[in-house]
C-alpha cells in the first residue's frame, strides 16, 4: 500500500511559475500590491494554494481546505511552534500516513463491493456475455477481420471509465490509436481483445482482479472498469 509522508504532502504545495505579468497597482484583500516583488509573491501564493486544493480534492476522501488554510496561517503566525496539534514531526507523519492507509483500505473495500454489485446486475442485461473468468462484454459492432492471439500486437482506440461514468483515459481524446503487445496489458484486455475480430467495437466490463487490483497509483483501488474498445489492426507476432 502506498505510504503518504507528511513531508511529501507539504512538498506538494511547491509549484513552478513559468511566466507572469500583472498590474503593479492592485490591492488583494489586506495585501497591497505596489511592486513587482508584491505581485510575484501574490502569484506564487495563489498558484501554490490552487495546486494544493487540487491535490486535496484527489485524496481518497476530499480534504478540508479551510483546515489547511488555518494550519498554514498558524504556521505563519507562530513559526517557532514545532508541534502539530500536540504531535512532533515524527508523530504527525505517522498520524497522516495511518489516515491515508485507512482511507485507501476503506475506498478499496467500497469499490470492490460496488463492482461486485454492478457485475451481478449487469450480466442479466440484454447482450451482455460473462466469461468464466468474470469478464463481461457486449458487442457494439462486429468486425470481419482476424482475431488477435495473446502474443500479437494490437492497434486500438479506446475510452476507459469508472462505473460512475467518470473517464480516466481515452486514446480518442489524445487523437492517436494505442499500440501494444496483447500479453503486456491487464488480464481483462488480454482476454477481451482475443474475442474481437478486427474492425469490431466492444464494451468491456473488467473486474478489479482482471484489471489493476490495488497496484496502480493512477487507478482507484479495486475498481471494476468499463472500456469501450475498437480493434483497428492486428500485427501478428513473427
Amino acid at each position: 500500500m502506498k505510504k503518504f509522508s507528511f513531508l511529501a504532502i507539504a512538498a506538494m504545495v511547491t509549484m513552478g511559475i513559468t511566466s507572469m505579468s500583472c498590474d503593479s497597482k492592485k490591492s488583494m484583500g489586506s495585501a497591497k500590491l505596489t511592486s513587482d516583488v508584491d505581485s510575484v509573491s501574490f502569484i506564487i501564493g495563489k498558484a501554490q494554494a490552487s495546486n494544493m486544493k487540487k491535490q486535496m480534492e484527489s485524496w481518497p476522501i476530499k480534504g478540508n481546505f479551510d483546515a489547511f488554510v488555518a494550519g498554514l496561517m498558524q504556521g505563519i503566525d507562530t513559526p517557532d511552534d514545532s508541534l502539530f496539534l500536540g504531535m512532533d514531526l515524527q508523530g504527525a507523519d505517522g498520524f497522516i500516513n495511518q489516515f491515508f492507509q485507512n482511507m485507501q483500505t476503506r475506498v478499496a473495500e467500497d469499490n470492490k463491493a460496488e463492482g461486485e454489485k454492478f457485475l451481478a446486475e449487469n450480466k442479466a442485461k440484454s447482450g451482455v456475455i460473462t466469461t468464466p473468468s468474470g469478464l463481461q462484454y457486449k458487442v457494439i459492432a462486429e468486425g470481419t477481420g482476424q482475431k488477435p492471439a495473446a502474443i500479437d500486437t494490437v492497434v486500438v482506440h479506446y475510452t476507459g471509465r469508472y462505473l460512475d461514468g467518470t473517464q480516466f483515459d481515452s486514446s480518442i481524446e489524445r487523437g492517436e490509436p494505442a499500440t501494444f503487445p496483447l500479453d503486456r496489458v491487464i488480464a481483462g484486455w488480454t482476454e477481451g481483445l482475443q474475442l474481437m475480430p478486427t474492425g469490431s467495437k466492444y464494451m468491456l466490463w473488467i473486474p478489479s482482479e482482471l484489471a489493476y487490483g490495488q497496484g496502480n497509483p493512477n487507478i482507484k483501488p479495486n475498481s471494476t472498469l468499463e472500456f469501450e474498445v475498437e480493434l483497428l489492426e492486428v500485427r501478428k507476432a513473427k
